[in-house]
C-alpha cells in the first residue's frame, strides 16, 4: 500500500528558496522526502551561491534563474520546464518584495511605484505563474503560494505587505475557481511568523516573534518543516478534493486577535 502522502513521479517547481532556512527550502525538503522530482530557482547569480547547496542536498534535478521583474525570465523558466519534463504537477510560489522605504512606512504614505512593485512581485507574479503552468498541467496539478495573517488583521510593522497579501489570497481563490475545471487546485499557506531572511526585512520582527510565541497555546512557534509537511499534503493526491483555501499552519495563533 502506498503512503498517504506519496509524491513519487510528480514534478514540482519550487520558486523562492533563499537559503536552507527559508520557507521554500522547508517545503522542498518535504517534497523530496515524499519522492517528488524537483526543479528550483534562484533570484540571481549572487543568490545562486546560497541556493545551490540546498538544491544539491535535496537532489533537485535542475535549477534556473528567476527574477519576475526581468522581462521574459519567467516565460523562459516555464519553457525550460516544458523542454525538460514535458509537464508539471505542482508549483510553489514563495516570493515577496516591497521597497524598504515603503515597507517601513505607513500604508497611507506608500508610493504608487512602491505599492505597484510590491503587488507585482508578491501577487501578480503568482497569476503569471498560474497562466504559464496551466498548459503544462494536462492531468491537473496544484499551485501553492505563501501568505501571512497580516492580510486579515492589522499587524504592527507589517504595513504595506498586509494589503498585498490580502490580494494574493483573493487571487488564489480566483485561480482555484478558474482552473478547477482542468483539475488544477490552488491554495495559500499561511504560516505563523518564522525567522527567515525575508522576514528580517520587516521592522522590529523580533518583537513580533516574541508576541506570537506568548500567544500560542503551546508557546512554540512553527518552523519551515511544519510548513513543508502541509505543502506536501496539499500537492498530493490525498488532497485532490481540496482547493481554494487559505490554510494556517501557526500552532493556533489565528485563534487570537
Amino acid at each position: 500500500m502506498n503512503p498517504l502522502v506519496d509524491l513519487r513521479g510528480k514534478r514540482g517547481l519550487v520558486i523562492g528558496i533563499a537559503n536552507e532556512h527559508s520557507i521554500a527550502a522547508g517545503c522542498a525538503q518535504a517534497f523530496a522526502q515524499c519522492g517528488a522530482r524537483l526543479a528550483a530557482t534562484y533570484l540571481n547569480e549572487k543568490a545562486r551561491g546560497w541556493v545551490m547547496p540546498v538544491a544539491e542536498q535535496l537532489g533537485v534535478e535542475w535549477t534556473a534563474p528567476c527574477d519576475v521583474r526581468e522581462p521574459g525570465q519567467l516565460e523562459a523558466l516555464f519553457e525550460a520546464v516544458r523542454a525538460r519534463w514535458g509537464g508539471l504537477d505542482f508549483l510553489l510560489h514563495s516570493i515577496a518584495f516591497a521597497p524598504k522605504e515603503d515597507l517601513h512606512g505607513r500604508v497611507v504614505d506608500s508610493s504608487a511605484a512602491g505599492f505597484g512593485q510590491a503587488m507585482d512581485v508578491s501577487c501578480h507574479s503568482f497569476l503569471r505563474m498560474a497562466k504559464l503552468a496551466e498548459p503544462l498541467m494536462t492531468e491537473g496539478g496544484c499551485l501553492l503560494c505563501v501568505t501571512f495573517y497580516g492580510s486579515e488583521r492589522v499587524v504592527e510593522h507589517y504595513n504595506l505587505m498586509g494589503p498585498v497579501k490580502a490580494a494574493l489570497e483573493s487571487a488564489t481563490r480566483y485561480v482555484a475557481a478558474e482552473l478547477g475545471g482542468k483539475g488544477i487546485r490552488a491554495h495559500a499557506i499561511s504560516p505563523g511568523p518564522i525567522a527567515t531572511r525575508a522576514a528580517s526585512g520587516i521592522d522590529r520582527f523580533d518583537a513580533l516573534l516574541e508576541r506570537a510565541a506568548a500567544q500560542l497555546p503551546q508557546g512554540q512557534l512553527v518552523d519551515v518543516g511544519d510548513v513543508g509537511a502541509l505543502a506536501a499534503f496539499l500537492v498530493s493526491d490525498a488532497a485532490k478534493r481540496i482547493t481554494g483555501t487559505v490554510i494556517p499552519v501557526d500552532n493556533g495563533q489565528h485563534l487570537f486577535a
